[in-house]
């Protein structure tokens, strides 16, 4: 039985799939901790709706919704793991398109090879947590082709870490790269610091595509499930 916090129709908010409906399974447990997160409800660990992964699919179907995303929490934790490979077998069986979001701490060959998009996270320092450029050089060199490399930008800090990522980072042709300005409960949305990585992103050759959060503009950054 999966733990589940939510599953829900949606329209995608952020990064290069923006503006895209699709319905979302969040799932609930996160050990990585990132200061800035926007869902830290989905964090514990304890049980919240234990669903089977034939019932999961069932509401999946039901939306009548051609993509679905995978997300947390951290899908790919070791109390998930599981459940998630089965889910996306069992999706990819109806004929579902699967997006997954993961922390950038990991790589799961198995459920990478059979997703069809993948959002991957670089944990910048404003986060609290550490990026690996050897986990993210492999994941691009196999994965890039099909996901977007996205970091979440506070400060002047958080900007030159990203480049210096993307500098680094083998074959950076191959995949999208996405600065994604702060915005949560703690870290309320600046229109001054949006603008200022709009204008640094320019001026560093433009490697990146900046791109806000709009659902949180449309619904307010309290709300969950949107």
């Amino acid at each position: 039985m999966a733990n589940i916090h939510a599953i829900y129709p949606a329209t995608e908010g952020e990064g290069i799939r923006i503006g895209v409906p699709q319905v979302f399974v969040r799932f609930q447990g996160c050990a990585v901790g990132c200061v800035n997160c926007d869902s830290k409800e989905t964090w514990s660990f304890q049980k919240e709706q234990e669903t089977s992964i034939e019932d999961i699919v069932i509401k999946i179907i039901s939306f009548k919704l051609n993509w679905t995303s995978i997300t947390g929490g951290d899908p790919l934790d070791r109390h998930h793991r599981e459940d998630v490979l089965e889910l996306v077998k069992q999706l990819k069986a109806a004929k579902q398109k699967i997006n997954i979001e993961v922390t950038g701490q990991s790589i799961d060959e198995e459920i990478f090879e059979l997703v069809d998009f993948i959002s991957f996270d670089i944990k910048t320092p404003s986060t609290g947590i550490l990026a690996s450029e050897k986990v993210l050089s492999r994941f691009v060199k196999n994965y890039g082709i099909k996901s977007q490399i996205k970091a979440v930008i506070q400060d002047e800090i958080d900007f030159k870490f990203a480049y210096k990522m993307h500098k680094n980072c083998p074959e950076t042709n191959i995949t999208r790269w996405v600065m994604t300005p702060a915005c949560s409960l703690d870290t309320p949305l600046s229109m001054s610091v949006f603008q200022w990585i709009l204008e640094e992103n320019q001026k560093m050759g433009a490697f990146f595509r900046v791109i806000g959060q709009q659902h949180k503009w449309v619904f307010g950054q309290d709300r969950l499930d949107i």
